[in-house]
């Protein structure tokens, strides 16, 4: 039941994505839990004992992913039930996931940057990226899209889809309950550091499959791609995948860099602080919106190496019920 769900909402999601009149009007699953997040966050990240903030920041994953997980179990629980069920789960289940949003939202910078020039494109690229954009050039506004199309193709496609190929939209649920609390929570600095260690923790180990499966599909992907190399995407991942900050965001980030014979990550700034990241490939720095559209070209390749990957285990069920 899990591939066949999961290959049905991937293709609704890439079709017709999440309506702008829906979010509006209701908010995004996403959203839902970002606001029991800081409900609990507000509450519990109290005092200067470090142990004690630890221990309640596991409280608030506990809560957020018992929460989540009940709530998605009666849901899919629910609808399986009911005539046509499985069509309706999976318009909810397209939800989790970001295909065609990421897309979007990532030709959305490489068009600001043709249009209206290098403010333009620092203003498009700051709704994706956590960094500082104000004194971005053009190269590092395109190096930014690029990073984000890369780290969110292993994030926000690649890692919710394995998880619901595993266990249905439960696994789907509980993987974004984990990765929104990361990008809430799980950062360095004073609030966050000991309150939020869990959820940095868990979204390390959740997404450690994806974002290998995520760079061998930029690989893959790039064989069939014009102008893209597989075998420097290859050699890219080797060498400085494990360089990155995170253990799991640089292996599509160096797979894409490699294959589009470009450097990604270096230096940058968040929140006024400098960060001295390292770079992704041994190619170019002088990245552009051509660059820009080169990476979604690839990244639509990828993504469909992965539709039809679920594909297959879903034909593969078949001929064993048969």
């Amino acid at each position: 039941m899990a591939a066949p769900l999961t290959l049905l909402a991937l293709l609704i999601e890439i079709t017709i994505g999440y309506p702008d009149r829906l979010a509006r009007s209701i908010g995004h699953p996403v959203t839902w839990m970002g606001r029991l997040i800081s409900w609990l966050e507000e509450r519990l990240n109290r005092g200067a004992n470090p142990e004690a903030r630890r221990r309640w920041g596991a409280v608030t994953m506990l809560v957020l992913l018992l929460v989540v997980g009940v709530v998605a179990f009666l849901i899919e629980w629910g609808l399986l039930l009911l005539p046509f069920g499985m069509i309706v789960l999976a318009l909810v289940a397209s939800t989790l996931l970001s295909q065609r949003s990421l897309f979007v939202h990532v030709a959305g910078v490489a068009d600001a940057l043709d249009e209206g020039g290098v403010a333009a494109g620092r203003e498009a690229v700051a709704h994706l990226v956590g960094r500082d954009t104000a004194e971005l050039d053009e190269a590092g506004v395109a190096r930014a899209a690029i990073e984000t199309l890369a780290e969110n193709f292993s994030d926000g496609v690649v890692a919710p889809s394995l998880w619901m190929v595993i266990a249905g939209l439960p696994g789907a649920a509980l993987y974004k309950a984990i990765n929104t609390a990361d990008s809430m929570i799980g950062h360095r600095n004073e609030r966050y550091r000991d309150f939020g260690r869990t959820a940095a923790q868990l979204d390390d180990l959740v997404n450690l499959p994806a974002s290998r499966l995520s760079a061998f599909l930029v690989i893959a992907a790039a064989y069939f791609t014009k102008g893209a190399s597989a075998s420097a995407a290859l050699h890219a991942m080797r060498w400085d995948a494990s360089r990155h900050d995170s253990p799991n965001a640089g292996y599509p980030e160096a797979a894409m860099a490699g294959a589009l014979g470009l450097s990604l990550g270096g230096p940058r700034s968040y929140d006024g602080a400098p960060s001295d990241g390292a770079w992704m490939g041994d190619g170019r720095r002088e990245a552009n919106a051509g660059d820009i559209r080169a990476a979604l070209e690839l990244y639509s390749r990828a993504d469909g190496l992965l539709i039809a990957i679920v594909f297959v285990f879903v034909l593969a069920a078949l001929i064993a019920l048969w």
